[in-house]
């Protein structure tokens, strides 16, 4: 019977991995795990360390996200031992989505650092709270580490944002304090081993969604790159029932309400010339501090944001083009950011960033830090363009802070391109001196006509 089950879960294994090598005598050793609640997001961290039972080296580790998790997953990466990144290669198996990772530092019990990040995987409960309620949620996950190998020991530490806890899944041993729930430790945990972990506890910290993000970078040569950001935003926590009271969201002077007044967005160190508007025009409701690496803004919308609330405006701002904008000859390169740091921890459903590139501009390639979608380019005219400027779009959906990278554009630009925009100044001036001479010259007067009739009668 033993020997059936082991064929069995062997069996499962490498129909499992067809698209993967694995070892079957790879074993997580030690698996240290750190669950973090405490904002809107779930952040889950792995210290694993691996040994094989045959003392051999070990080339290749797979790590497994359960398919009813895939969706949520924003963010994923992988460290070595020494800190270095590991490239992870995606795979689909009937488990769940299959992350491999290549290691190159294996001599002894390698270790692995992997980091995840989840968005929208607490659920608010109860769904709608009145104004004066606090915001429940729930987490749902796995007291063990769901890996395709077998587990010697294992702990999980759980960090939440609050000690006022309704109820966690008691399988001992576990213990709370304050505002930590340690499960473990529990030792050799087979393959693929599910055990259902719920926590139910109070989470004020702002639930913001932005639904949808449209960057726009316009590039000039004469010094400057304007950026304009249009955001959507919406409360993503437990939906207000009830109508809305002023005179008692003043009077309510709890510091942990799960209502949002203001939130705080970085520009970059030299940004200048910032704006910040609505439907209605400009929003004066908000504070700008210089700070030694960035330009914080204390953006309050017109109103509190409550569970279901939106909200929409524009941020724009200038930054100089040196610090971004690199060439040689007439080949250029733009570095810069995929998306900005909108508020803490936040969510981004879908953002779609456009480079607005100088008229002329040839051979483009884009460079992205991770997979993107592109969109397919357009032209854009502004005043004295002729045949318009090369706009580069592209989108990724469910992004986090991890994905604050910078993406690479290059292109080609003649210089003499440059000269367009004042020869066409100086050509319509010069036409329009011309016209004026032409006009002052021409005599449309009828008076010398009359004279010479007056002489010819007398």
């Amino acid at each position: 019977m033993a020997r059936f089950v082991l064929l069995s879960v062997t069996l499962s294994c490498i129909l499992l991995f067809t698209n993967a090598a694995i070892d079957l005598e790879i074993e997580n050793k030690n698996v240290d795990r750190t669950i973090d609640l405490i904002s809107q997001l779930v952040k889950i961290s792995y210290k694993i360390t691996l040994e094989h039972k045959s003392k051999k080296n070990i080339n290749q580790y797979v790590f497994v996200v359960p398919e009813n998790e895939r969706e949520n997953l924003s963010f994923i990466s992988a460290k070595d031992s020494a800190k270095k990144e590991l490239k992870l290669v995606e795979g689909t198996s009937p488990r769940g989505a299959t992350f491999t990772m290549t290691l190159t530092a294996n001599s002894g019990n390698p270790v692995v650092y992997i980091e995840t990040v989840f968005t929208k995987a607490l659920k608010p409960y109860p769904t709608h709270i009145s104004q004066s309620d606090k915001q429940l949620v729930q987490y749902f996950g796995n007291v063990y580490f769901y890996s395709p190998f077998k587990t010697i020991t294992q702990k999980t530490t759980v960090h939440l944002s609050t000690r006022n806890v309704e109820s966690f899944t008691q399988f001992k041993p576990v213990t709370q304090s304050d505002t930590t729930i340690t499960y473990g430790a529990y030792d050799n945990i087979p393959e693929f081993s599910i055990e259902p972990l719920t926590i139910h506890y109070e989470n004020f910290t702002p639930f913001l969604t932005v639904t949808h993000l449209e960057r726009t970078i316009e590039v000039s040569h004469w010094g400057n790159i304007a950026i304009e950001e249009t955001i959507d935003i919406v409360h993503s926590g437990a939906i207000l029932k009830g109508s809305f009271s002023r005179y008692d969201y003043q009077k309510d002077s709890r510091s942990n309400q799960p209502s949002v007044k203001s939130y705080k967005t970085l520009l970059p160190a030299s940004a200048f010339g910032v704006y910040y508007r609505d439907t209605n025009g400009n929003i004066s409701t908000s504070a700008m501090r210089l700070l030694k690496d960035s330009v914080e803004l204390d953006l309050r919308p017109r109103f509190p944001l409550f569970g279901g609330w939106k909200t929409h405006y524009t941020l724009g701002y200038n930054v100089p083009s040196f610090e971004y904008l690199f060439h040689s000859g007439d080949s250029y390169l733009l570095k810069m950011r995929v998306l900005d740091h909108i508020f803490d921890d936040m969510i981004v459903d879908e953002i779609t960033t456009k480079v607005i590139l100088p008229e002329g501009s040839t051979n483009i390639k884009l460079t992205t830090p991770y997979p993107v979608t592109r969109l397919q380019d357009s032209l854009h005219y502004t005043y004295l363009d002729t045949f318009g400027r090369p706009v580069i779009s592209f989108t990724k959906k469910n992004l986090v802070e991890n994905h604050i990278h910078d993406f690479n554009l290059k292109y080609n630009f003649s210089k003499v391109m440059m000269l367009q925009e004042p020869l066409l100044v100086v050509g319509f001036l010069y036409v329009l001196f011309v016209f004026v001479i032409i006009w002052m010259r021409l005599d449309f007067s009828i008076i010398k006509e009359k004279e010479h009739h007056h002489q010819h009668k007398d």
